[in-house]
């Protein structure tokens, strides 16, 4: 499986995973407050923060019908006013690319229209992350991809077939490096509903690197999705859910964000290597805690050992439990006192 690369990090089964901190809308146009999430992703350690750059207006029809999730939310509000309530100020884009940047952080935005893929390539962004809700719309994915920019997909909803359509598509325009990420769609959504071994699915159906987009509450999850596999995982976060707008309320808060990214960290840290060995923190009682042969009473010198001479107890570095009946009816060659560890050079 090819690793991409985004900026100066690679992103692969052999790397550490890619944290995308995702700010999405819930900067509720407040410059300070989008710049505060900057400072909470960078503070959590996350490699990319990611803001969202769309228009109500190449966004939703006004006759759109209110989605379920966001039934008694919206203060009667309709789906395109709500969206054109919360779109990122485009204004801002370049203020926040070098916010992020001064902060150590990829800056990231989701585009939504052909005019923010024009206004992100003058930002010099590193690489595309698309939404599971473009996935379908295959001129747009290649208008993305003739950028040659690594693109990030996310795949909720998606069937196998949409996916390589997606794929394909790209493709077409270029050879470009391509992710996946498995999403389930809601917010959140259930936990029955995210099947997270479509991870291995996914690496194992298009030989790119997979991760996850988690639009749940959990800390832990994004844990065992790398504990699968997972190279990437995305995360919306907040500064507080009690904020107003539709995306605060399945979002971290920031000492949630920064837990995930410890957790994350941690179980890459123990998933360590295939290869079973003793370890070094584990010599010291291989030596004393394991078992060995020992004299249960004194032998002298010259006696045939039987069973009832020995014992098998701690410590380990005697001979091997194991070898007790080529012991047996050997001679012993000298005195052996009660509780002496028996060694090769006494029989």
């Amino acid at each position: 499986m090819k690793d991409i690369i985004i900026g100066n990090k690679k992103i692969g089964e052999k790397h550490p995973t890619f944290i995308i901190a995702e700010a999405g809308s819930n900067h509720n146009r407040d410059l300070n407050l989008a710049k505060k999430l900057i400072e909470i992703a960078a503070v959590s350690e996350a490699d990319a923060v990611k803001f969202q750059t769309y228009s109500a207006e190449t966004m939703y029809s006004k006759k759109t019908v209110t989605p379920d999730y966001l039934e008694g939310k919206m203060e009667q509000k309709s789906v395109w006013q709500l969206i054109k309530d919360i779109e990122l100020p485009r204004v801002w884009q370049g203020e926040l690319a070098d916010f992020s940047r001064s902060h150590g952080l990829i800056f990231l935005s989701t585009p939504f229209d052909y005019r923010a893929i024009k206004e992100l390539e003058e930002l010099k962004v590193l690489a595309y992350k698309i939404a599971s809700f473009e996935i379908v719309d295959l001129p747009f994915l290649k208008e993305i991809a003739k950028t040659k920019k690594p693109i990030i997909l996310s795949t909720g909803m998606a069937s196998l077939g949409d996916i390589e359509d997606a794929v394909n598509a790209i493709r077409e325009i270029d050879d470009i490096d391509i992710a996946l990420l498995h999403c389930a769609i809601n917010y959140p959504p259930p936990i029955e509903d995210l099947n997270l071994r479509v991870i291995k699915t996914l690496a194992k159906a298009f030989q790119v690197p997979v991760g996850f987009s988690d639009h749940t509450l959990s800390t832990y999850l994004p844990s065992v999705c790398v504990a699968l596999g997972a190279s990437i995982i995305e995360k919306h976060y907040t500064v507080s859910r009690s904020l107003k707008g539709p995306d605060h309320k399945f979002a971290l808060e920031p000492a949630e964000l920064k837990l995930m990214i410890k957790n994350i960290k941690e179980t890459e840290t123990a998933l360590g290597s295939p290869i079973k060995k003793i370890t070094e923190s584990e010599k010291n009682l291989y030596k004393l805690a394991r078992r060995s042969i020992i004299a249960v009473k004194k032998i002298a010198a010259g006696k045939v050992i039987e069973r009832s001479d020995l014992i098998i107890k701690r410590p380990g570095y005697g001979i091997p439990p194991k070898f007790l009946n080529i012991i047996i009816g050997r001679e012993a060659r000298k005195d052996i006192d009660e509780d002496d560890i028996i060694t090769w050079d006494m029989i």
